[in-house]
């Protein structure tokens, strides 16, 4: 039974067989010799994993036998076990159980499974009783016994809960999960004393246990009794010194009290300390580089913790992840590129690590780099569709457009032809490169089939609106669909550079001014096109002086531009432009 089925059209064929099972007819006793026999047949099938057969089998013995409460027990578990079951079937289900559970009450798994059943669908009071029943007959399975003290916690009962507990202590000896478990119990009946008495209880059989002496700690700030929280924190570090979760623990009280400077040291301490589990590590690291990134203290201290963290654990490939993640946020990327070279030597397998580090080339403008990266991601990762959304982009970037073109048709033969957003996706690049290759034919006419395929595509809408708008043709059209792009992303500096070039390929030169301020309001990138554009618009709008500042800005951004180095050296549009 540990493996939960879902049959298919389940409620259709059960329900009629229970309908005639609920008619009373007595079986004969060669019936409940047969169905005895087909029930042991099912259980062989579910225990070789052919559900479907399990499901017929069973049905069977249940039509000849309807009085075998193993059998309902079965049926009641199948119907439980589907998907989206209604609260009436979830009713049905634990009725046909509890037949098998009266008759049988010690079967271990099928009462068990049957306590757990009725706490899923909110009847604590049942699992209650199960429970009970089987602990009754099994007194030292300790197992059991923490289920029904659980079961009396989910019914209210707290205090039951806790005398069912102090039976297991006696029986087993204390423990911490025990000791939480009754703290919880006290805390939920607003017993402050209770709690604290506990603890200290346990506390007792090992004065000088660091972990005792923290939770100690976190109970009594947990009643407000700081000061003496605190000196059981000290406690613990002054028993265990190495321990890093000593000082986890204090961070942990300081951010509470407020006290941001002694949070920030213990924090510090905790992550530099050797007896650390690594995931908790990260997990902190990750909460305390945000923290100091959101505070501006980017530089010394988290570059000094990565630093010892890498040196204690040169081979965890988080904290190199981590890393890199906080170098592209400082814009280092050769930095976080070399990061996540270490998390792929790790784990060469990694197609998300892969595509992180193409992406984070690509940031930094290595398009080598991450074409680089994209060999290798594909030499692990073949047959990774997603891999081939950034390595085409990357070929089109290093002008590889014969490549690009070859990289866009493996994909679209990989994708499923229902995923119409992808396939119009790989479509709009491919004419991107055919646009970049001159051809614009082809460009125009696959932009038509990506948009006749998913005609929501604003990203390809705007490259077609705005590839139209530079062979300055159909501008009406460009206007029409690079309108709808703005409409539906206001604040893209992209889709509002567009419209403002089409405005400007159209003279309406007011318009066109309007709408490029407006993406240089939103552009966040400090794009140099975006720049240029607004140079461009500028000086035919009569305003050469402010027109000549874009361009160097743009300049500034994009050195090697020649054209832009023209426009700076002359003042004025170039000839083709104009």
């Amino acid at each position: 039974m540990r493996n939960i089925i879902v049959v298919v059209l389940l409620v259709g064929l059960l329900l009629p067989v229970l309908a005639r099972g609920a008619a009373g007819n007595k079986p004969s006793d060669c019936d409940r010799r047969k169905a005895e026999y087909i029930f042991l047949e099912a259980q062989r099938m579910k225990s070789k994993g052919a559900p479907d057969a399990f499901f017929d089998l069973l049905t069977h013995a249940h039509e000849l036998d309807p009085t075998n409460t193993a059998v309902s027990f079965y049926m009641g578990y199948c119907l439980l076990s589907m998907r989206n079951t209604t609260p009436e079937q979830a009713s049905q289900a634990l009725s046909l159980m509890k037949t098998h559970f009266e008759e049988a009450p010690t079967d271990l798994y099928e009462t068990t499974f049957y306590s757990d059943a009725n706490m899923m669908v909110g009847r604590p009071a049942e699992a209650l009783r199960a429970l009970k029943k089987l602990s009754e007959t099994n007194p030292n399975k300790l197992e059991l016994q923490v289920r029904v003290a659980e079961a009396y916690a989910r019914t209210g009962d707290y205090k039951q809960s806790n005398a069912t507990y102090d039976t297991i202590e006696a029986l087993h000896g204390k423990s911490m999960a025990v000791t939480n478990k009754k703290i919880s119990n006290f805390v939920a009946l607003n017993d402050s004393a209770g709690a604290i008495a506990e603890m200290r209880s346990l506390l007792a059989t090992a004065p000088r246990n660091a972990s005792y002496n923290i939770s100690m700690g976190g109970v009594l700030q947990h009643f407000g009794l700081n000061d003496s929280a605190l000196a059981y924190l000290d406690r613990a570090q002054q028993y265990e010194p190495d321990n890093g979760y000593t000082y986890l623990a204090k961070a942990q009280y300081y951010n509470l009290m407020g006290d941001s400077v002694l949070y920030d040291d213990q924090i510090y301490r905790a992550l530099i300390s050797e007896n650390l589990d690594v995931d908790a590590k990260v997990g902190v690291l990750s909460d305390y580089t945000r923290q100091l990134l959101q505070s501006g203290d980017t530089t010394q201290r988290v570059t000094h913790l990565f630093e010892v963290l890498i040196d204690q654990h040169p081979h965890e490939a988080h904290i190199h992840d981590l890393y890199s993640e906080y170098l592209v946020v400082r814009e280092k990327y050769a930095a976080a590129a070399e990061q996540l070279g270490y998390v792929l030597d790790i784990n060469p397998t990694d197609a998300a690590g892969w595509r992180k580090l193409m992406l984070v080339n690509i940031m930094g403008e290595n398009f080598a780099a991450a074409l680089a990266a994209a060999d290798r991601a594909l030499a692990y990762n073949p047959d990774s569709l997603d891999l081939y959304r950034y390595i085409a982009p990357v070929c089109y970037q290093m002008k590889e457009y014969d490549r690009a073109l070859k990289i866009y048709d493996h994909a679209l033969a990989m994708i499923d032809s229902t995923d119409v957003e992808l396939e119009s996706d790989f479509l709009g690049g491919k004419a991107d490169v055919y646009f970049s290759m001159g051809d614009t034919l082809k460009a125009f006419e696959t932009y038509e089939k990506a948009l006749e395929l998913y005609p929501g595509n604003f990203g390809v809408m705007n490259n077609y609106a705005y590839f139209l708008a530079l062979s300055e043709r159909d501008l009406d059209k460009a206007e029409r669909m690079s309108a709808i792009t703005v409409k539906a992303y206001p604040t893209s500096a992209t889709y509002l550079d567009t419209y403002a070039w089409v405005f400007f390929k159209k003279k309406n030169y007011s318009m066109a001014l309007m709408y490029i301020r407006s993406a240089i309001d939103n552009d966040d990138t400090h794009s140099a096109d975006v720049l240029e554009h607004y140079g461009d618009i500028l000086f035919v709008s009569g305003e050469p002086d402010e027109a000549q500042k874009q361009w160097q800005k743009a300049l500034e951004l994009d050195p090697e531009n020649a054209r832009l180095q023209q426009k700076v050296k002359t003042g004025k549009l170039n000839e083709n432009e104009q």
